[in-house]
């Protein structure tokens, strides 16, 4: 059995370094082996034809539900925006996965606070907001994403997942694994942070709440040992 974890993580020009510090974040808590796949526009330009939309806030905002193709509709696959960083063991959240379900999500029920976000972006409000930040694929029952499907069909119908038969098969994960940061009180239990209205690497969100969290892992992500250091038992 192959016990790697597939992750895929939103790959966005403008937010570079969060990608590698969420990769970090992950690789320091996990205790199986792991296969990233940033989900750069770059390398999906045969694959991914979609125009962008002016409402869009990241260049990874359709290029996601791409994830079943991507693993051949095959075993489980976790998408994850990249403005994130992971304090648990990511094989907790793998190991919450129901074989009855074709994707299983964070069901937030919330108003988002503020109209706007990082860069001056409009902060859309929908149905279903948030809950495509992270989804755990089964990617054999989720056949309906097909590349063609994907540049296609409207953004809401993507991310209110229409293209399921009905919405039992959208599994509930606790809003722990997706906890958006400034929306929600203050949680030092949550086990993903998700710095939803902007990361702390961008201007006007330095002192973001747990932006001390994002930070430290950013000093490790980018750390040199100036010394031998002892093995891992």
């Amino acid at each position: 059995m192959n016990n790697t974890l597939k992750i895929f993580i939103g790959y966005d020009r403008h937010e570079i370094v969060a990608y590698h510090v969420l990769c970090q974040s992950i690789i320091e808590q996990s205790s199986k082996p792991l296969n990233f796949t940033p989900l750069n526009l770059k390398n999906l330009s045969n694959i991914f034809t979609r125009r962008r939309n002016n409402l869009q806030s990241t260049e990874f905002s359709f290029s996601r539900f791409l994830v079943p193709y991507l693993s051949s509709y095959r075993g489980w696959s976790l998408f994850m925006d990249c403005d994130m960083i992971v304090t648990s063991d990511i094989s907790e959240l793998f190991s919450l996965k129901d074989e009855n379900k074709a994707v299983m999500v964070c069901k937030h029920d919330y108003q988002p606070k503020e109209n706007l976000k990082f860069l001056g972006q409009t902060q859309t409000k929908y149905e279903k907001k948030n809950w495509s930040s992270v989804m755990l694929f089964n990617n054999a029952k989720c056949k309906a994403l097909t590349p063609d499907y994907v540049n296609t069909v409207t953004g809401l119908e993507l991310h209110q997942f229409k293209w399921l038969e009905n919405e039992t098969l959208i599994g509930s994960l606790p809003l722990e694994w997706n906890w958006l940061v400034g929306e929600y009180p203050l949680n030092n239990n949550a086990k993903n942070l998700h710095y939803t209205l902007g990361g702390p690497y961008f201007d006007g969100y330095e002192n973001s709440e747990h932006a001390d969290d994002w930070n430290s892992v950013k000093s490790r992500t980018f750390s040199v040992s100036k010394k031998i250091l002892e093995p891992i038992n």
